[in-house]
């Protein structure tokens, strides 16, 4: 079926990426000189309006030391370069990064030459490519992280990609969640070769690992030096080799058979792309579980050897990847697959350079499919939830209707408070029901995009960018409405700071990143259909009990706060009256913000007879009442 069909479609277009241009040669052809010639450091290289940036794999890193492995939350140890990262955590496990290699990139950073070249790259190029070998990978990943926080605070559309090879994990399990929420996962790209026990070894206890490490680390680093240092592994003894493959393979081995689950922060997890490079080919996964699973899967074909060799292997692998993915694989003709799914599971299987016969092949034949999943791909996701959002228009229609049969009642409540005083009947419980339908819808959407299964730029769509707002503006009012009627402020406190959906904070976002043509600051001639400010009716609900509070305060201070904040609102709500941003039932006679005008507006009549404590009001400074038509 067509959707099996192209449920390799990512993979399909990252190998024509690699094949169609030199990011991957190139980048190693500068990792492997930075190896050589810049040792603790990095070179750079412009071609055209592209910036390569390569670190060094060797460099001194504090991580050897079993107390310096931990995760440390990067909220808190990286003075908040990451910025973009930090909201992910709230409510759930901190985004968290090894301390070594954390450390290592600050090192980098408080370099004023390092912030001089990034100044420099982002006036004088289009594109920037990290990329580095080994730990040198990290380093580069930190980097681009922390260059892509930056570039969300500048108009630009500046490219950025990491490359790595052989690199270590970085970050938990929230890392790569955050990550994905901010629509980065594309930008990073990992190669890891089939034997190499580099990008394994955090899966393993760090300090079963020390001595090994204190052992292994100086001789890569020699022979990243020079080559020719290869040959000093003969001098490392069979048992320990034998030794460190066993500690790290049984722990991969462990996690692979049960311990996948989500939410374990302490545990180091995979983000972005990989590519793993065999002799018979390569395949590229963006499925952390399935890449755990692969990386315990080809580990266990690997002799001590080697899972140590391996990491010096690079240039080999790079030199094949080419004509590997423009090469075919054939099948006898007995053994060809039913559908081209299979017919793609098998080709990715033959890459692996995993046989049928061999034990670990039923293992990574489910791996595959669990990458793939014989699920639609981004794009045809993107094309049925179009379907979808217009299958729930009748819905979004039925609460526009409601909001014009409220606006036009005798009773002059409005929309809000139509809904927020409502009584039991036939259409005010479809009207809610559909309100909760429109909420799953939503929340739907936005998992997908977390999760990858949208376009990378479903959320700067046009199309979608406006419905997610329309939603927004019509349907936040009475999410308020409901808040306050069933007395959650009472428990939790107000809507704005501990009853707003995600969601609408996503929206948020989305709407003010979108792109704007045009002259958008074109005054209203008619108050506008939907209030612009979809939390209008909660500042309502806030400056009503700051109103409530005042009477009552006894504390000279809190009191004067609270007028403060008061006459803040009113300023606020007044200009949005003026400019007519404001539906028309915000001015009806009996709506909440109506009520609150009256009430202002009695109390600084009251202010009269204590003059002592605000003489602000009562020299003009304060604001006046706001006159409804």
């Amino acid at each position: 079926m067509e959707a099996e069909a192209s449920s390799f479609e990512c993979s399909e277009m990252l190998a024509t990426l690699l094949a169609s241009t030199p990011l991957l040669e190139e980048s190693w052809k500068l990792c492997g000189q930075a190896n050589a010639e810049a040792p603790q450091s990095y070179g750079t290289k412009q071609m055209g309006h592209v910036t390569y940036i390569a670190f060094s794999g060797i460099q001194m890193l504090a991580g050897l030391d079993p107390s310096c492995s931990n995760l440390v939350p990067i909220e808190s140890s990286a003075n908040g370069l990451f910025s973009s990262l930090h909201r992910h955590g709230e409510g759930e496990e901190p985004v968290m990064v090894h301390a070594g290699l954390l450390h290592l990139f600050l090192s980098f950073y408080s370099s004023p030459i390092f912030q001089n070249q990034m100044r420099e790259i982002t006036s004088n190029s289009k594109s920037v490519v990290f990329t580095g070998h080994s730990v040198g990978g990290t380093v580069a990943s930190l980097s681009a992280l922390w260059f892509l926080s930056c570039l969300q605070s500048l108009p630009s559309s500046f490219s950025v990609i990491c490359v790595t090879f052989g690199s270590p994990m970085l970050g938990n399990e929230s890392l790569s969640k955050a990550i994905l929420q901010e629509r980065w996962g594309g930008n990073f790209l990992h190669v890891v070769a089939q034997h190499d026990i580099v990008p394994r070894l955090l899966f393993a206890p760090s300090d079963s690992l020390f001595p090994y490490l204190c052992s292994f680390f100086p001789f890569w680093h020699s022979s990243m030096s020079n080559p020719s240092f290869k040959q000093l592994l003969a001098q490392c003894p069979d048992e320990m080799q034998a030794q460190f493959l066993h500690i790290v393979l049984n722990s991969l081995e462990a996690l692979s058979a049960g311990g996948l689950n989500s939410g374990q922060g302490n545990l180091f997890w995979p983000f972005g792309s990989y590519i793993f490079c065999t002799s018979k080919g390569s395949i590229c996964l963006d499925n952390a579980v399935s890449v755990i699973k692969m990386l315990h899967l080809m580990l266990a074909k690997s002799s001590p050897s080697s899972s140590i060799e391996d990491h010096l292997n690079y240039e080999n692998y790079v030199g094949q990847v080419y004509w590997q993915i423009l090469s075919s694989k054939n099948f006898q003709e007995d053994d060809l697959p039913d559908s081209s799914y299979e017919v793609g599971i098998a080709l990715a299987l033959q890459s692996s350079d995993i046989t049928p016969c061999e034990a670990v092949s039923g293992p990574a034949k489910d791996c595959l499919k669990l990458a793939k999943q014989m699920g639609r791909t981004p794009s045809l996701n993107s094309a049925n939830l179009a379907i979808a959002l217009s299958k729930i228009t009748p819905l979004r229609a039925q609460i526009e209707w409601y909001k014009v049969t409220c606006d036009d009642s005798d009773d002059q409540m409005g929309y809000y408070d139509s809904f927020k005083r409502r009584g039991a009947s036939k259409k005010n419980s479809k009207i809610n029901m559909n309100r909760h339908k429109l909420a799953r819808f939503w929340d739907d959407v936005i998992s997908m995009l977390e999760h990858n299964q949208l376009p990378h730029d479903f959320h700067k769509r046009s199309k979608w960018v406006n419905a997610s707002q329309f939603y927004k503006l019509l349907v936040e009012p009475l999410d308020i409405a409901e808040y306050y009627r069933s007395g959650e402020h009472l428990k939790k406190g107000h809507y704005m700071e501990h009853g707003r959906e995600r969601r609408y904070k996503i929206f948020d976002k989305w709407w003010r990143d979108r792109k704007v043509e045009g002259n958008p600051g074109n005054s209203r001639s008619k108050f506008a259909s939907l209030t612009q400010d979809s939390c209008f009716w909660a500042r309502v609900e806030e400056a009503r009990d700051w109103l409530n509070r005042v009477r009552s305060e006894g504390d000279t201070r809190t009191q004067s706060l609270l007028w403060e904040n008061i006459e803040k609102f009113d300023q606020y709500a007044r200009g949005m009256v003026d400019r007519k941003e404001v539906s028309i039932d915000v001015l009806a006679k009996n709506s909440s913000y109506n009520l609150f005008v009256e009430e202002w507006k009695d109390l600084k009549s009251q202010l009269q007879l204590f003059p002592p404590h605000f003489p602000s009001l009562l020299d003009g400074g304060g604001s006046s009442s706001l006159t409804i038509l």
